[in-house]
């Protein structure tokens, strides 16, 4: 199979033949060393040092190094077979100073792509092989195939998917609102869940219900209602949630999938109201909540179905979805990690959550290098580490959706008000027990009590660990008209900064000046404690509100960037200043007994410097000069007359 080494057995010690869940093999070769520092040995420009600078094999490479041998096992693959992607792996062991046995891992994808071109690209750092087991290989191997992607590219492929997602919502929901009649509010929220839950599957245990399984028929426990039901009860259960959960999503969805309208069948065609609004669901949205997004998916369902909804027409209308990157920005600024308990007190369509559970994984897998540890680990995160509520039933319902597409993560996820008899404890499971909050986060409704400040100061006091919390609200209430909240805060908690936010971030949706307020939860604020305020006007988008726009975001100034140097400016001070300047960043003190200075901006220095002295001179010179000039032009004028 291979060239023939100096002296080695010319066989891998290991051979594997795996399969991913689109039916492609992968060979995977795996050779051994038994010494610590005999894992990978890399030229110059990073890659596996398999040819000599004349372009012949290095056999002492090849044959000291583990990953160099496997890497050379895998191109007699590629070269003798018609396989083209293979996975080569070398594994060194050793035992450290109290005798344990540790493993280093190298893996490499070796490919016979123009990108790759047999030289193997390093996949992952990994503290064990159970990233080959059947549960983890297609996770796996999804990992390999970014590989050839540049982050530019990735973030682009991103981009457009989200951009299409949008078109196929607005289409849905323009399809819903011409077509179908007789349907309530609500109705039109809770069949597009049912629909989505109901077609989604569960791998290996729940096949996903087909437009051809409903008949439209009307015999008792045969109609399309039923069935779309049944499908939901199985697909709950076996996403592991907790049996009440289960009960109060089925009874909800029940309601409206069960009536009789909308089972019976529709003149002219003989099919159902059910039957047709679940093939334009599927046509509309399938092909993108059926492919794991890792995005906010229903938080773009969530702000178009949200005109769906009744109280959008109320004086009070101020549910306002918040834009997946301010999401994420919110929980970078409460330090959310692997380890962190999150809640939300007013979750909307969990959107913050979303932003939340993404991180602690992304923490996650950075941290922990075993996929089954790591996988445990995740488990952990969605069903005990998460937890919102949300009155509104409408919108609750689109919040279970939410984490049920990007994880699981609903467990504690509940249809109650944060500020009326919540007790702080888990909803479902460990229901006695209180949730251990240690980050928060929060955009609030801001017709309630001081603008929302009520639920920051519910939430802040009833956390019993210490931690962090970001909030973004409307900017009124930094300035007086949450005085007296803001001071109750400030006698456990410490505001860190306050940060100005675009005028035009909610463009289409509101107009409402916002601040993100960052707070270290469980230390009172002190006078002399530095807050940083940051004037975030300019954060790089350019937003459009024109509904025929292709794109309504854009980058226009290095946005992403001007993100991350929030984060840092917060976390670390003006030692991280870069693209902002004193302008927009300074650091000043608030009065804990005021309660209405958090919104400073940086004071002008109205003190002439030398520079605006030797330009005053220079301006006064140059005016003599002219001045000067034009009297002897004037004079020799008069002369020659």
């Amino acid at each position: 199979m291979a060239q023939r080494m100096g002296g080695g057995g010319n066989i891998p010690d290991a051979k594997l033949l795996l399969q991913d869940k689109r039916l492609k093999n992968y060979p995977v070769l795996i050779e051994y060393k038994g010494y610590k520092d005999k894992l990978v040995r890399l030229d110059a420009k990073g890659n596996v040092a398999n040819r000599k600078d004349n372009n012949e094999p290095n056999y002492i490479n090849i044959n000291g190094y583990a990953v160099n041998g496997a890497v050379h096992y895998a191109n007699a693959i590629l070269q003798y077979t018609t396989y083209t992607d293979v996975i080569a792996i070398g594994v060194t062991g050793y035992r450290n100073i109290a005798g344990e046995i540790e493993l280093l891992i190298g893996v490499y994808f070796v490919a016979a792509s123009k990108e790759n071109l047999g030289l193997g690209q390093k996949v992952g750092d990994y503290d064990d092989l159970s990233f080959l087991k059947k549960e983890n290989f297609d996770g796996f191997i999804s990992r390999v195939n970014e590989l050839s992607l540049s982050l530019e590219e990735l973030e682009a492929r991103k981009l457009q998917r989200e951009q299409e997602i949008d078109a196929s919502l607005v289409k849905l929901n323009n399809d819903i609102f011409r077509d179908e009649k007789g349907l309530g509010e609500n109705d039109r929220v809770y069949l597009v869940c049912a629909v989505i839950m109901a077609t989604l599957g569960v791998p290996g245990k729940v096949k996903p219900l087909e437009e051809k399984d409903l008949e439209s028929l009307t015999e008792p426990g045969s109609t399309d209602g039923e069935i779309v039901a049944r499908k939901i009860e199985v697909f709950l259960a076996k996403k592991n949630l907790p049996t009440d959960k289960q009960d109060s999503i089925l009874r909800t969805l029940k309601n409206t999938l069960l009536s009789e309208n909308i089972n019976k069948q529709v003149d002219g065609n003989g099919e159902s109201q059910l039957k047709r609004i679940f093939s334009k669901v599927v046509d509309d949205l399938g092909i993108y909540y059926k492919i794991g997004l890792t995005t906010d998916f229903t938080g773009k369902l969530f702000n178009e179905m949200y005109s769906w909804l009744g109280f959008t027409q109320d004086k009070l209308n101020d549910v306002v979805l918040t834009p997946s990157y301010v999401a994420k920005l919110l929980v970078k600024l409460a330090r959310v990690n692997r380890d962190s308990y999150v809640w939300d007190f007013a979750t909307g369509s969990a959107g913050l959550l979303v932003a939340a559970m993404n991180e602690m994984i992304v923490d996650a897998e950075k941290k922990i290098k075993s996929p089954e540890k790591l996988g445990q680990k995740i488990v952990e995160i969605k069903a005990k580490q998460l937890l919102g509520l949300e009155v509104l039933s409408g919108v609750y319902m689109l919040a279970v959706l939410n984490m049920i597409l990007m994880g699981d993560g609903s467990s504690n996820i509940l249809n109650s008000d944060s500020l009326k008899g919540f007790d702080g404890k888990y909803g479902f499971g460990e229901s006695n027990k209180m949730f251990p909050a240690d980050a928060f986060v929060l955009n609030p409704p801001y017709s309630a009590a001081g603008n929302g400040m009520i639920f920051v100061q519910k939430a802040l006091s009833m956390m019993e660990r210490r931690g962090y919390a970001a909030i973004i609200i409307q900017s009124s209430a930094g300035n007086g008209k949450a005085k007296e909240f803001n001071k109750k805060i400030l006698e456990k908690n410490t505001l860190l900064a306050s940060i100005k936010m675009p005028l035009d971030l909610f463009v289409g949706k509101s107009s409402v000046q916002t601040h993100v307020y960052v707070f270290r939860v469980g230390e009172a604020h002190r006078r002399d404690e530095v807050v940083k305020f940051i004037d975030f006007s300019n954060d790089g988008y350019v937003r459009s509100n024109r509904k025929k726009a292709r794109f309504n975001l854009k980058d226009g100034d290095r946005a992403s960037k001007r993100y991350q140097e929030v984060v840092d400016l917060v976390h670390s001070g003006r030692g991280k200043l870069s693209i902002f300047t004193d302008k927009e960043y300074f650091e000043g003190h608030i009065d804990p007994d005021n309660g209405a200075d958090w919104n400073q901006t940086a004071p002008i220095d109205t003190r002439p410097t030398l520079e605006d002295f030797k330009k005053t001179v220079a301006d006064y010179l140059a005016w003599e000069v002219s001045n000067l000039l034009k009297n002897t032009d004037q004079g020799d004028s008069s002369l020659k007359k």
